[in-house]
């Protein structure tokens, strides 16, 4: 559908909304992806899809009610917009969440965002055939079980009563590939993947060698002695700890009582040399976001600045209810309710070059198992099953595995050695990261 058709729509929507004597905003989620997936030298998967969601949020006597339709005719979204008013009579009254006022109306650069893909499908289709086909030829791998292509487009909308638009269009294609590989009794399930905007800037012949080289060394690898050791994540573990515990950060998990930095803002709470922020304005990421999901502009925000905890993540409704600025940090799909959530976490260099950072011992974990199922994020207690390789000044040893990882996180952001002077994307491209080198964390082999 056109966007004015969508516009269309959204007028409907918020005019039924409006007539009834409530508030409202409508978000609208549209997508088209194309996903590959490669097995015993054929096309196993070959599937086009395309969706569109409508979300309204309904406000009426400080109630707020949602309900969604993927049907866009008027009877829907008319059936729509009665179903969230009565969802809101049997909320719960919260005068804080209501709907922000402006009427600004912003839109992002397609031709930056979501670029021009000059790969045909047919040439991805042999990028799937050809990495599987490569893979599975290598000595000692059995088979490919997790491989895939996937080329996505994506556009968000937001609209409001108070006559606030925004839209953004964004575009990832991604590879992946994890091999199983076998020798002498033992099995390692390994690999990688690549995140951009464009299918030419996929290394493919990247993804080949080193999800086979990783499989070649994990099917080395042993558990190491129990004991306390440096700790060094990989730039895509190190973005997935933090994720895991991003809630720390959210203001509505502090107004529900479960974020335990609640009542510490401009306390220390890491050590002097951490600075945190919520980057969305960088184009360089894929999480790139001009506006959050209230239809607000968003803006770089130091959550922990110098060790100290700057201000949370906030939307128009915590901001209300803690009575201090709104970050932009709203959060909302078409099928859920009124959130807060990080764009793109960035952590500032520190001052310590590469060399410095890897001197000595310390373990560099390349994997992690049981992300969620393994963390309490009020307590900040993680057990997490780990892979990786102990190393010395800057060169892997030996390949580890069969070990676990464990403590708290928030105690972790105290006893931090060390934070490196490059910053590194995650494969996703959602977090730009300093590496840290955390002291004295408990490994059991």
């Amino acid at each position: 559908m056109a966007a004015n058709g969508i516009e269309s729509n959204a007028r409907h929507v918020l005019d039924r909304v409006v007539n009834a004597g409530a508030a409202g905003d409508l978000v609208v989620r549209e997508a088209a992806s194309l996903s590959l997936k490669a097995h015993a030298g054929l096309l196993e998967e070959h599937k086009v899809t395309s969706t569109r969601v409508y979300g309204v949020r309904a406000v009426k006597d400080d109630r707020a009610g949602i309900a969604y339709s993927e049907a866009d005719d008027a009877a829907a979204l008319d059936s729509m917009v009665d179903q969230a008013l009565v969802n809101a009579a049997f909320a719960r009254v919260d005068p804080n969440e209501g709907v922000a006022p402006g009427d600004t109306a912003l839109t992002t650069d397609d031709a930056i965002l979501s670029p021009t893909d000059a790969t045909t499908v047919e040439a991805k289709i042999d990028t799937a055939l050809h990495i599987e086909r490569e893979l599975t030829a290598r000595d000692k791998v059995r088979n490919l079980p997790y491989n895939g292509v996937q080329d996505i487009t994506a556009t968000r909308y937001v609209f409001s009563t108070t006559g606030r638009t925004a839209r953004s269009q964004g575009r990832v294609c991604s590879v992946h590939a994890y091999a199983l590989a076998s020798d002498a009794g033992k099995d390692a399930l390994e690999g990688v993947q690549w995140h951009g905007r464009r299918f030419d800037e996929i290394d493919t012949e990247w993804i080949i060698e080193e999800t086979y080289r990783r499989c070649l060394a994990m099917l080395q690898g042993e558990a190491i002695p129990s004991r306390h050791y440096d700790v060094l994540f990989d730039a895509e573990h190190q973005a997935d700890l933090f994720a895991v515990f991003a809630d720390m950060f959210s203001a509505k998990t502090a107004r529900d009582g479960i974020n335990p930095l609640r009542d510490k803002v401009g306390e220390q709470v890491a050590v002097e040399a951490l600075t945190i922020r919520d980057a969305p304005l960088d184009a360089d990421g894929l999480r790139y976001a001009l506006f959050d999901d209230e239809g607000l502009s968003t803006a770089t925000t130091d959550l922990i600045d110098a060790g100290v905890l700057n201000t949370l993540a906030h939307n128009s409704a915590t901001a209300a209810h803690f009575d201090v600025p709104n970050t932009g940090n709203a959060e909302r799909s078409p099928r859920s309710s009124l959130g807060v959530g990080l764009h793109q976490l960035e952590i500032a260099p520190g001052d310590v070059t590469e060399s410095s950072l890897t001197s000595g011992e310390y373990l560099e974990i390349v994997d992690l198992a049981g992300l969620h199922s393994g963390a309490n994020t009020v307590s900040g207690d993680f057990s997490f099953g780990a892979a990786g390789f102990l190393c010395r000044d800057g060169q892997r040893l030996r390949p580890v595995r069969n070990i676990t990882v464990a403590g708290n996180f928030y105690e972790m952001l105290t006893k931090i050695a060390a934070i490196g002077d490059t910053q590194h994307w995650n494969p996703e491209r959602s977090a730009l990261m300093a590496r840290i080198r955390f002291a004295d964390v408990a490994i059991s082999g």
